[in-house]
């Protein structure tokens, strides 16, 4: 929400430039009276002084008035602008994300999961009106979250993310067929499961390919994304039982792109490599432009009329300006 000051009538304010020329009117006046002013007359007693002290006091509480009502007639206002997104045809969307310790490979920085987190977040940052849902998978599938628009909520379990918290392994199909079954009733225009791994199928009682048709029938989209360079990367090989602490040595990558690819366009989907953290960025960049929702983007506007705040004060003091003139200046005359 954007709160912003206005003037309804803004012209009005042009009002303003006139007292200057008042201020330089009154004084003018003033200098070509004091130049032809009798010096040393007393008879008109010590009023006359009171008078000349006091009436400078009227002119600028009368300035003041003006001014006040000036802003007044100008009709200040806030408006408060609500900007409210309002899908005609949403789009439902599953994150499926490999949690395989081999996840924690340096070939993307820090290494793969940590980046995937970062350009996952981003990209549910990016689409306000989808539902989206999140399902972590290694040798078993885990729904974390259901499909839903709640950003906190999918923000909070994508920083989340650890491996080592599901059995070991890859099963691929299964983290695709939960998918699938988040999916299959959605009345969503488009359905999309976005599938990442970084290796392959080896666990797991659902065949991939298996999962892939299934989702082509229910019109289910899925694109792909193999994550790890095309050479050889530092894997966790072994973790000390006392400390915790994870070693690495290099290995090389395997990821099955056959799979992937084979997925991907079985569903009418497509497949992407992600050999580093920009070309991860990048993948979901291109995820974003290729699956848009209709959004209606309404603003409603609130206006706080702000006038009181100069007309009141106007006339308390038009109120006071007529009672000096009224009762003490006449008294002092």
């Amino acid at each position: 929400m954007n709160t912003n000051l206005e003037f309804e009538y803004p012209w009005f304010l042009l009002l303003l430039l006139f007292i200057p020329v008042f201020i330089f009117l009154k004084y003018r006046k003033k200098v070509k009276l004091e130049v032809i002013s009798i010096p040393n007359v007393k008879a008109f007693g010590t009023s006359g002084n009171k008078l000349g002290i006091l009436q400078p006091i009227l002119f600028w509480l009368r300035l003041f008035i003006i001014g006040l009502l000036i802003f007044a007639f100008a009709r200040p206002r806030v408006i408060d602008v609500s900007r409210v997104l309002e899908s005609e045809k949403g789009i439902d969307i599953m994150l499926t994300v490999d949690i395989s310790l081999s996840m924690l490979a340096k070939d993307l920085n820090p290494d793969r999961l940590t980046a995937l987190k970062q350009v996952a977040i981003n990209f549910v940052n990016e689409r306000p009106i989808d539902r989206i849902g999140l399902i972590a998978y290694s040798g078993e599938a885990l729904t974390l979250v259901p499909l839903t628009t709640d950003r906190n909520l999918l923000t909070q379990q994508l920083s989340e993310l650890k491996t080592q918290t599901l059995e070991g392994g890859t099963a691929i199909g299964v983290g695709l067929a939960t998918a699938v079954n988040h999916l299959k009733n959605s009345k969503a225009k488009s359905k999309i499961i976005i599938l990442m791994t970084d290796g392959v199928n080896n666990d797991g009682f659902v065949e991939p390919t298996i999962a892939a048709d299934i989702a082509a029938q229910k019109g289910i989209k899925v694109y792909t994304i193999g994550i790890g360079t095309n050479d050889w990367a530092l894997f966790p090989s072994s973790q000390d039982p006392y400390t915790g602490k994870i070693y690495f040595e290099k290995q090389k990558v395997e990821i099955d792109e056959d799979l992937l690819k084979y997925i991907a366009k079985q569903t009418g989907g497509e497949y992407f490599r992600a050999i580093d953290t920009k070309s991860l960025q990048d993948i979901y960049s291109n995820i974003n432009q290729l699956e848009k929702s209709d959004i209606n983007d309404l603003k409603y506007y609130n206006y706080t009329e702000k006038y009181r705040m100069f007309l009141v004060p106007a006339l308390i003091l038009l109120l006071l300006e007529l009672f000096l003139r009224g009762f003490v200046f006449r008294s002092i005359i």
